[in-house]
Parts: C-alpha cells; structure tokens; sequence
C-alpha cells in the first residue's frame, strides 16, 4: 500500500453544514410564461405608453360627456359654429352642440362597435380555425375551399349590402363588421393547430386517451392564445377605422347619435369654414389607432420566443 495515500477517518464523512444564505443566494425566483411576457411587455415604452393612452381615452370616453352639463344632442343656435365659447372646450357646431361632449360619445360608441365586432370574429374565427386544422384531411379542405370563396368577395361590398338590409345601429355595424373580419382570425388558429397538433406533448396526450374536448380545450387553445391576443389588438383599430368609413359613406349610426366617423364627417363638411370640428374627433381618432398598433406591436414582440433573452 502507499505510504502517501491519506488514511481515511470517520470525520471526513460528516455532513457538511446547510448554507441557507448561499442557497437563497444561487436559487432564482421561478418566472411564469405570462410572467416573462410581462416582463418583456413593460420593457417596451412605446407599448406602455399605447397602454396609457388607451386607459385615457377610454376613462374620456366613459366620463367625459358627463363632466360638463351638456347633452350629446342639446342644441343651442344662439352659440352655433363657435370654437370656444364658455365651457365648451371644443366649441360647438352647427346646431349649437357641445362637441367636447359628442366627441368622448362617439369615441365611447366607435370603441363599443369595435369591441362587438372584434368578439364576433372570436365567437366565429376561433372555433372555425380550431376545428379546420385540428382534424385536417378533407374537413380541412372543405372548410378552407368556403374561406377562400369569402375571401374573394371584397368585405366592403357585403358590409355595405348587410348594412343596407339591416339598417345602420351598433349592432348592425358590429355584426356586419364581424360577418367580414372573422376570416383572418379563422386563418390565425388554423396555423397555429397545424404546428401545435404534431408536437410531443400533444401526441402524448393522444396516446393516453385524451377526448378531442380536453386537447382543444386543456393543450392546445392555451397555446393559441399568444396569436390570438395579438391578432386582437390589430382588429380592433381595423374595425373603427371601417366603422368611420362607412360613417364617412353615410352608412353609419343615425343622428342624434355620434361616433368618431360621424362627427369626421360633419367636420369635413365645413372644413374651410370650421376646421376644429374635424380636428378633435379625427385627434382622437388617430390616438386610438396608434395606440392599438403600439400595443399589438408590444405583445407580437413578447409574445415572440426568438425574441426572449
């Protein structure tokens, strides 16, 4: 035997002592997917502030007309076309009406329509997407041959004819705006249940029986929701921006009623004469846009696994 080799004793085989601090200093805070999301969200300014603007103009919206003692359809000719007068902030227009008012309605509707027919293209596009990818074959083909039919009917034309056949109100417009929009968001879901239907984990869930319910509902649509999100957020600033074209048209909500498009439209009629009565509403308006789009804009990077550090 060696006489270099160390004789071993009992004491070398004593535990080592348990460093609490050492192991709270090498442990890490578990981050959740949302949580890095959210992380990787409020990285982004521009987002953040699409985010601020967004919860000013919809807190505007809700209490702006009632912060003032004016009436979205009060009239008052012996004020009309003044661009500042008392506590009409915005002026008033041709028939005397208050148009800080009638602008945070309108934003207050347009954002309503918006939302109505965005959640008509959930209620339609997502169950549509889910079904066509996830059987695939010839229920695929089928499903994706009507699209396709759909797609190549300029969404205009059917807006304008549901319109004329439902007569113009919220609902009509939101409906008539969802009917057309649905078909991007069905796309969306369809992609993503091609790619998520042939991974490990949902192949093992298959293998253990799972009901056609649970992988859509359990495994699959939780994963589909990043798209979906984001497709959201960029359907909502195209939908008011159709709902103030077809009010530009003379296909939007009736008087006394307002929305953005609606008080555009009056604007433009008296442009040369009174451009502030184009230039709040088509203000808030473009706002709304920008924000939507920074948001969306946020999301679609965070969302993004390339793009996690």
């Amino acid at each position: 035997m060696n006489s270099s080799t160390q004789k071993m004793t009992p004491e070398m085989f004593e535990p080592v002592a348990k460093d609490t601090l050492a192991q709270e200093g090498v442990a890490s805070k578990k981050i959740t997917f949302w949580g890095d999301v959210w992380r990787r969200f409020r990285q982004n300014k521009g987002a953040l502030l699409g985010v601020l603007l967004l919860v000013i103009i919809a807190v505007l919206a809700i209490v702006g007309p009632d912060i003032n003692s004016y009436s979205y359809r009060a009239t008052n000719y012996e004020i009309t076309n003044q661009e500042t007068v008392g506590d009409h902030w915005f002026g008033t227009d041709g028939l005397g009406r208050d148009i800080w008012t009638r602008t945070w309605y309108g934003a207050g509707i347009s954002l309503l329509i918006a939302l109505l027919a965005t959640g008509f293209d959930l209620l339609i596009g997502v169950p549509y997407g889910c079904i066509s990818g996830y059987y695939g074959g010839k229920v695929d083909n089928w499903m994706q041959r009507i699209i396709e039919v759909l797609y190549g009917i300029p969404n205009l034309i059917v807006i304008i004819l549901l319109l004329l056949w439902l007569k113009p109100g919220i609902i009509a417009i939101a409906l008539a705006l969802g009917i057309t929009g649905w078909i991007t968001m069905a796309r969306v879901v369809r992609g993503q249940m091609l790619k998520l239907k042939s991974q490990e984990y949902v192949l093992a869930a298959r293998t253990l029986g799972a009901s056609t319910r649970r992988m859509l509902t359990k495994h699959m649509l939780p994963n589909v929701l990043g798209p979906v999100i984001i497709t959201v957020m960029f359907s909502i600033p195209t939908a008011i921006f159709f709902e103030a074209f077809l009010a530009f048209i003379g296909l939007g909500i009736r008087p006394p009623q307002a929305s953005l498009g609606v008080l555009i439209n009056d604007g433009y009629q008296v442009l040369q004469l009174f451009p502030y009565q184009l230039f709040y509403p088509a203000l808030i308006l473009s706002l709304i846009m920008l924000s939507f789009n920074l948001v969306g804009d946020g999301l679609r990077d965070a969302l993004d696994p390339k793009l996690r550090q």
